[in-house]
């Protein structure tokens, strides 16, 4: 399938965890591949809009991106409406997106996908008007989000986030969700809520009802009131335990809104960029992307 790509762009977040480590070998990786590949580090994230449109500009078949969660979904939306297939170069901690579309990891790996990959159209999932890759959340993540020192992720990789983490839940209070609006509207009091447009929160197999070209987006809530049922679901899904089902509420649909007590911020595939009250949609089959044959 490949065999119709005739150029491609790379533009990797070398700022990322393993960005400017590996930006040498993806490069020298990609020689193999069939088709010339335009290559572009960026160690400054404001940069990266700049340097995706310029590469667009060129028209490629092909547009790889390498770095996190919070790269891609920052940038896809670029991507909306233009004649391009999306590559993915899973260069992050927890790569939530490539694990969901079932790209390996490692960067042989990544760049066999692109060697010999067939393009699949997928959907985005949407806050209000800005388009995400994966999974958004309300509760724990986005505090850790807004919180975790620069610099933690890109030295101590997972094992740090995951210390920062636990420090955080010592913290954290659960909250009220409010799923839609007027007289139909359900509030339930949580510990965690993820919208999903595929499974994977970071690095974990969380919300197995969401599918990545279902032409839904799915909330998903851990209901509780105690900050232990989070632990428990957590601890299921990564064993991936029937338990990990018993706590949760999932809500289907193509726009569903979304309110809490108290107003609370949101994390877009690892970013703090929303908060409070939104509307949850998806925007089905809106681009192409380059997943195992």
């Amino acid at each position: 399938m490949t065999s119709a790509i005739r150029s491609a762009a790379l533009i990797v977040n070398t700022r990322s965890r393993k960005g400017q480590a590996q930006f040498g070998e993806a490069c020298k990786a990609m020689e193999t591949l069939d088709f010339p590949v335009d290559a572009h580090a960026v160690p400054d994230p404001a940069r990266l809009e700049d340097e995706l449109r310029a590469a667009l500009a060129k028209k490629p078949d092909l547009v790889i991106l390498g770095g996190g969660d919070g790269t891609i979904s920052g940038l896809v939306d670029l991507l909306v409406g233009q004649d391009v297939i999306l590559g993915v170069l899973p260069l992050g901690t927890a790569n939530s997106f490539a694990r969901t579309l079932g790209i390996p990891l490692d960067i042989p790996g990544a760049i066999e996908v692109l060697r010999t990959g067939t393009p699949r159209r997928i959907d985005l999932g949407m806050i209000d008007g800005d388009y995400f890759a994966n999974c958004a959340a309300l509760g724990i993540s986005p505090q850790i989000a807004q919180t975790v020192p620069h610099g933690l992720k890109k030295v101590f990789g997972r094992l740090g986030y995951l210390a920062w983490a636990c420090y955080q839940f010592t913290r954290f209070k659960p909250f009220t969700l409010i799923v839609g609006e007027g007289p139909t509207a359900e509030t339930l009091r949580v510990v965690e809520v993820r919208i999903s447009n595929g499974s994977y929160l970071g690095g974990t197999d969380l919300v197995d009802a969401a599918e990545i070209d279902s032409g839904d987006i799915v909330v998903q809530a851990v209901i509780g009131h105690v900050k232990r049922r989070l632990v428990k679901n957590w601890a299921a899904s990564v064993f991936r335990h029937k338990a990990r089902h018993e706590d949760t509420r999932n809500f289907h649909g193509q726009a569903l809104r979304i309110d809490t007590t108290p107003r609370l911020p949101i994390s877009i595939d690892g970013e703090v960029l929303a908060q409070t009250p939104v509307t949850a949609k998806v925007a089905a089959g809106i681009i192409r992307v380059m997943a195992p044959a």
